[in-house]
């Protein structure tokens, strides 16, 4: 452990750099990438998941290439192999993220890690600070843009934010090397707001953790007090209002009988009818995929979302998906797998399920496993990012300007 203080913050900073990825001896075969985000949490959801699964597939398939996250914590140093916190306040009500609060500090704790390329996974300080590190030390800087700023400044605050937070948005997205974007929506989202150098790289998902064989219905509905008869449908999130959870209470109590809604995770802040069963936040994925694995189908009502990788999860378990008809989510749905709600009102969502529960379940069922084994690997997704991170690392090697690198 040794200290250094930034010469002109005067803060101190401790680092461990034997334990740290170090990528710069001559004759290497690889490089140092930094994944670096302010959503990283004890209970986060699917940038925490994208992250680890990449740590994960990188030892495993490309060694030659270092990777450390850079990500907020209670102090600024080597929480674990690998990965670096940098100290941020707790956000009140905030489940356990943290908010940056020094650019400063942020780029200095990055220059000395020492990176080859820099993944920012919010436009916040972390993303600037990936940004002013980029340029310091002459590395490519990726944008990864996991939220529509815009969208949810809409839904938070009133039509009138969407316009200058799209601007906002769009004047620190252009500023990376490249921008990715996890589906068609979001980078043509982007590109409404003037973002050039966009690439669509979509997530993936553990086909042999999420599986069907995990499925033991009768024993979950023994386990929530539910008639053996009970359709269980499931949403796993967090309670935030981007999700329209308040719309799936409402479906299902429009529904009646036999239907239930089981909120793992989400259920923390919703009111509760008597057709809603919450489940506190699972840590474990073992026991998660068990539960999704075991419920009828799973139902989402974010038209906004970026992606949605509960989605992929539900398909990988086998089960159908009701979801939105826009969005990220409607790219990885139709009626082979699910139904697509025409609204995400109540009513429109009551419809589509069940107008799912109509059809046969189980070619859907085959039919949702087939397509996550097919189209949604994790080895597609990080196969086509270190593609992207190596063009760029010998681009910016061989001199060139990002104009001719995008």
């Amino acid at each position: 452990m040794f200290d250094v203080t930034d010469s002109r913050t005067h803060n101190l900073i401790r680092l461990n750099p034997s334990e740290a990825p170090h990528f710069g001896a001559p004759g290497r075969t690889g490089f140092h990438l930094i994944d670096t985000t302010m959503m990283y949490a004890p209970r986060s959801g699917g940038v925490k998941r994208y992250l680890l699964q990449k740590r994960d597939w990188l030892t495993r398939r490309r060694p030659d290439i270092g990777h450390t996250l850079v990500v907020p914590g209670a102090t600024t140093g080597l929480s674990s192999h690998g990965i670096v916190t940098v100290a941020a306040a707790r956000l009140p009500f905030g489940d356990g993220y943290r908010m940056p609060a020094s650019t400063t500090k942020w780029e200095t704790v990055i220059r000395m890690l020492e990176p080859d390329i820099i993944e920012a996974g919010d436009m916040f300080v972390p993303g600037h600070a990936a940004l002013e590190a980029g340029e310091a030390l002459g590395v490519p800087v990726v944008g990864f843009c996991h939220t529509d700023a815009a969208a949810l400044a809409a839904l938070h605050f009133g039509d009138w934010a969407e316009a200058p937070a799209m601007k906002h948005w769009a004047a620190t997205f252009q500023q990376f090397d490249r921008v990715v974007a996890p589906s068609r929506h979001i980078a043509q989202r982007l590109g409404e707001a003037g973002v050039e150098k966009v690439s669509v790289q979509t997530l993936g998902v553990d086909t042999e953790l999420f599986h069907p064989s995990r499925a033991d219905p009768a024993r979950l509905k023994r386990r929530l007090g539910l008639d053996p008869s009970a359709r269980l449908l499931v949403f796993a999130g967090r309670p935030a209002r981007e999700k329209n959870i308040d719309s799936l209470i409402c479906a299902v109590e429009r529904l009646g009988d036999p239907y239930y809604l089981l909120l793992v995770g989400a259920g923390k802040d919703a009111h509760y009818s008597p057709r809603v069963v919450p489940l506190s936040y699972e840590r474990d994925p073992v026991k998660l995929a068990g539960v999704i694995a075991s419920c009828d189908a799973l139902v989402h009502a974010n038209e906004n979302e970026p992606f949605g990788l509960v989605v992929l999860e539900a398909l990988a378990a086998g089960l159908p998906v009701v979801g939105p008809s826009r969005g990220g989510i409607a790219e990885l749905i139709d009626e082979q797998v699910g139904q697509r709600a025409v609204s995400v009102d109540p009513a429109g969502m009551a419809e589509a399920i069940e107008a799912l529960f109509a059809r046969d379940q189980q070619p859907i069922r085959e039919n949702a496993r087939r397509r996550a084994e097919m189209r949604h690997r994790w080895d597609t997704t990080f196969e086509g990012l270190t593609r992207l991170y190596s063009e760029l690392v010998a681009g910016r090697a061989a001199g060139e300007p990002a104009a001719l690198r995008a």
